[in-house]
This record gives C-alpha cells, structure tokens and sequence, in this order.
C-alpha cells in the first residue's frame, strides 16, 4: 500500500524502494537541488535481515549489499539513530 501511494505521486517520481524492506521505510528525505530519496530506519533493516540470518551476518551483509550499493541519484538514505542527552 505504502509503495502504491508513493507510485501515484508526481513528486516522487523514480524513488528506490527496497524490497522486503518497508517495515524499516520511515520516510523521504528532500534537498535542495536534489530529487527525493527513500529513507530507511538502519537498526530496523538490520533486524528485519537477520529473520535469516544471524544479526552479525546481517549486519555484513547490510553494509557490503545495501549500504555500499549505489543505485543512482536517488539511492535511498539509512537513518541512525543517536541518543541525545
């Protein structure tokens, strides 16, 4: 559903989505000049891939597949969390 309301707007027109990522999908990410990009919770997609695997495993296999694939301009971005105070 999420990825059919994406489809339908204009304004989002080319964005990547990862597949049997979108319980990690928090949002798009806009910048000045720039088209707009999926962004994705990190520790969430970490999490969701070590379903199958073990959460080092998956973590590998996150930083070498995902985060080090480039896809384009709209490469979607990783959010990390940091605690504050």
């Amino acid at each position: 559903m999420m990825r059919d309301r994406l489809r339908e707007e204009e304004d989002y027109d080319g964005i990547i989505l990862y597949d049997n990522l979108d319980d990690a999908f928090i949002g798009i990410g806009n910048q000045f000049y720039n088209k707009p990009v999926a962004i994705y919770d990190r520790e969430k997609c970490i999490e969701l891939l070590s379903v199958d695997m073990s959460y080092e495993e998956a973590e590998e296999f996150f930083e070498f597949n995902i985060i080090g694939g480039w896809l384009g301009d709209q490469t979607p971005m990783f959010l990390t969390r940091i605690e504050v105070g």
